[in-house]
């Protein structure tokens, strides 16, 4: 064999060698089980992730399934989104497993119900950043956008004026890095008063984890910038993209 034919083939077999690992696709499990109210834009939020991960080249894998929380399994995630979760999904075995894959570097995002979730499991609650207690009937409100330099928000309105279901919290955490806040003053029944967050991220635990309270409704699931907001926050739960 020509010696120049054999360098080229030992370059290419070094190529595929290095670049193949790097290649490879990080993947998240979008997580959507419920054991109380079940919101109707679960089916289309878990589409609309999908999408987002053809268009933005990382692998979704779905489920309801909580025995697909092993350590074992989690392995393979770089982020895990809890999509509308509600209620006690997890089992204690399966809660020790999830907390082990964040405290080895893995990624949380919460969406939603999320927050009205696992209310007996404390750990999760400081990884999500608050509890939901109440929301008054869906209504149009002010968000406003109080850091615009991040991957989550950039490319959001400083106002940002929308239609959605809006949460009260409880046991809102004090470390939270936040990135909106809505105006109680433009709809009725808030109940956190000037401090009332609604999107926001924090490094816990040796993970990542970020949470919208946005996504109630099917609508926001066509709406490109809640799209990207959300976007945001996986990239950053997934590691591949600082917040800001």
């Amino acid at each position: 064999m020509p010696k120049i034919l054999t360098h080229f083939l030992t370059a290419t077999l070094l190529i595929l060698f290095f670049a193949g690992p790097l290649a490879a696709k990080k993947r998240i499990l979008v997580f959507s089980k419920t054991a109380g109210f079940h919101h109707s834009s679960i089916k289309v939020g878990v589409a609309a992730i999908q999408k987002l991960g053809l268009e933005n080249k990382f692998e979704v894998d779905t489920t309801i399934d909580a025995q697909k929380f092993t350590p074992q399994n989690l392995r393979k995630y770089a982020a895990v989104v809890f999509l509308n979760t509600t209620g006690d999904v997890l089992n204690d075995a399966q809660q020790a497993a999830f907390e082990q894959y964040i405290k080895k570097g893995g990624g949380y995002v919460g969406v939603h119900a999320a927050t009205d979730t696992e209310y007996d499991w404390p750990w999760y609650g400081k990884l999500s950043g608050a509890y939901f207690i109440s929301h008054p009937a869906q209504q149009v409100a002010d968000l406003m956008v109080v850091k615009l330099n991040t991957i989550a928000t950039k490319h959001l309105p400083a106002k940002w004026t929308r239609k959605d279901e809006w949460y009260n919290f409880r046991d809102i955490g004090t470390n939270l890095n936040v990135l909106i806040k809505i105006d109680e003053d433009g709809y009725t029944g808030g109940k956190n008063g000037d401090n009332h967050p609604v999107a926001w991220y924090h490094d816990f635990d040796g993970g990542r984890s970020f949470y919208t309270a946005l996504g109630h409704t099917e609508e926001s699931y066509a709406d490109p910038l809640f799209l990207k907001h959300v976007l945001g926050g996986i990239q950053y739960a997934m590691g591949i993209k600082k917040m800001e």
